[in-house]
Formats: structure tokens, C-alpha cells, sequence
């Protein structure tokens, strides 16, 4: 049986009505491979007037990486970056040491009915690397390697497959695989990371032949090869890559190997010690500590 785990997502609400399917971290795994968080957006339709922004907020210890099926996100950062995310490219955030950012409905599609569908993960820095300079790369979809079979598409958003590699960079071994299956179509999956899974956010699969339940992610048997197909045709990820080096805390948007760093990440933000956004003065406070953090270490929260 190549199926090691299957991790059913949960609705979180990001206010305004965004609400996304949250899957990672699950109470069965924390993380796969370097990816601890796992959200997928949408698809949600918005009206005329209507903004489904994220204001400044702050991130330590790991990297964002967006990826848009529809739709568009206006991404500004403390590092001066003003960059629009549309769908097909990729967008990867080094929070590191620290970093803010926003991201914004573009001004030039709130009059009108727009549609958006999209996931964001973040993967957790290497120990070695978590106090990284905080950086900003955006890879347009024009740059990212694409590979045909018969009845399938490949594109290579992070890592190496199928002989090809993306630009995008990264601290260890990471694999970001988009997957479009025509109906009837399947695909071999071998050589995969000590750590992979598969999600479909747009149709239905089967992994060797066994059917994946819609909001379900499919975390497989390390070093099998894997027959993922699709009776009616659909659009799947894989992630993967090699275990994290340690149990990462995690409260709100910060990450890291201590907990006294986000205990002062924590700090440095109610105190303002964070470079904010040019032009962006609004800002996300601080939540709540959890009632868990000083009594468990199983701290998985992330804002509203």
C-alpha cells in the first residue's frame, strides 16, 4: 500500500469571508518534507467592491511560496518589493530573520467580478538557515519547466523532476510538482524524497487506483513509486522533499526551532522593532497567546 497518510483539510476563515482548506499541519504530521503549512484557496468569487486583503503582518523562520490557478494577489514587502502574482507563476518569501508583507487585491480589478483559486504553502527554513536575510524571487510561469507524456503536463514549480529544474531557489532538498491529467490519463511517480503527498485541488485522482477523498491529501510510502490517474481528469500537486531537522514552534505567523526566538519575533512586533511596508500602514496585531503554549509544545497557530 503506498498510502502512508491520508490528512483531511479544515476551513479557517481569514476574515472578509476568504475562507481556505487548511491541511498541513495536521495532528498526524506536522510537516512533509520542509512544508508545515498547506492552504488552498478558493475557488472563491468576489464582487464589485469587495476586498480580500491580507494587511502587514510579519514572518520569522521560513518562506511563503504562492501559486495561483485564477485570480491575482498584490504583493508588497518590507524589502520594498511591489510585485502581482498571477496565476502560473511562482512566488517564494524568505521571512528568515524577518520580513513583513501584504497581500492585496490589485486596484485594477475591484470594479468587477473577479474569481480566485490558488494555494500557499510555507516551508520551514534548515536550522542553519533560519535567521537567513529575509529575500523576495519571483519565478513568471513563462520560466517554469514544463514536461508532456501522453494525457499529462508536468510543470516544475520548485525542485528537479523528469530531468528538468526549476529556478526557483531553496535551502535543501524541496519538490513542488503541478500535474494536469486529461480523462483516462495517469502518470508515474518515481524517485520521489524521502517525504511526498499528493492534493488535487481541481477534480478527482486515484493513487494506485485507490480514490483520494475530495479536501484530502495523499502522503505516500517513502522510496515507492506511485500510479496517480484520474477518471474524469483533474489537476494535482505533489510536495515533497527531505524531512525537517527538528520539531519546528509555531504560533501565528512565526516559526522556528525556539521558542524563546518567537517568544521575541512575539515582542519585537507589538513593539514595532518590525521594518514595515512602504506606503502600507496598516497592520495585523498580535493574537492571543493560546491558553497551550506554556503547558504543550503542539502550538499550530496561525492568524485569522
Amino acid at each position: 500500500m503506498p498510502i502512508a497518510h491520508l490528512l483531511k483539510s479544515h476551513d479557517k476563515d481569514l476574515g472578509g469571508g476568504f475562507t481556505v482548506r487548511r491541511i498541513l499541519p495536521a495532528a498526524a504530521r506536522q510537516s512533509i518534507g520542509p512544508f508545515l503549512f498547506f492552504d488552498h484557496m478558493g475557488p472563491v468569487e468576489a464582487q464589485p467592491g469587495s476586498r480580500h486583503d491580507v494587511r502587514p503582518h510579519p514572518h520569522i523562520g521560513l518562506a511563503t511560496v504562492t501559486y495561483l490557478f485564477e485570480g491575482a494577489i498584490m504583493h508588497r514587502d518590507s524589502l520594498g518589493t511591489e510585485q502581482r502574482i498571477e496565476p502560473g507563476a511562482i512566488n517564494w518569501m524568505t521571512g528568515g530573520s524577518g520580513i513583513v508583507h501584504s497581500e492585496r487585491t490589485p486596484e485594477d480589478l475591484l470594479d468587477r467580478v473577479r474569481r480566485t483559486h490558488g494555494l500557499q504553502l510555507w516551508a520551514a527554513l534548515p536550522r542553519e538557515h533560519e535567521e537567513a536575510p529575509a529575500a523576495f524571487s519571483h519565478t513568471p510561469a513563462d520560466r517554469i519547466p514544463e514536461v508532456e507524456f501522453e494525457g499529462a503536463t508536468v510543470r516544475v514549480l520548485v525542485g528537479t523532476a523528469f530531468g528538468r529544474t526549476s529556478p526557483v531557489p531553496t535551502f535543501s532538498r524541496t519538490l513542488y510538482l503541478d500535474v494536469q491529467l486529461a480523462p483516462g490519463a495517469s502518470i508515474d511517480l518515481g524517485g520521489l524524497p524521502p517525504e511526498s503527498a499528493v492534493y488535487a485541488p481541481i477534480g478527482a485522482i486515484e493513487v494506485d487506483g485507490e480514490t483520494i477523498p475530495a479536501n484530502t491529501m495523499a502522503m505516500v510510502e517513502a522510496g515507492l513509486p506511485v500510479r496517480v490517474s484520474s477518471e474524469g481528469g483533474a489537476r494535482f500537486v505533489l510536495i515533497g522533499g527531505e524531512p525537517l531537522d527538528g520539531r519546528r514552534y509555531i504560533f501565528w505567523n512565526f516559526v522556528s526551532s525556539s521558542r524563546e526566538r518567537i517568544e521575541q519575533a512575539a515582542r519585537d512586533w507589538e513593539e514595532g522593532r518590525f521594518v514595515p511596508v512602504p506606503g502600507d500602514d496598516e497592520r495585523i496585531p498580535l493574537p492571543a497567546w493560546p491558553a497551550a503554549w506554556k503547558h504543550s509544545e503542539n502550538r499550530d497557530e496561525r492568524r485569522d
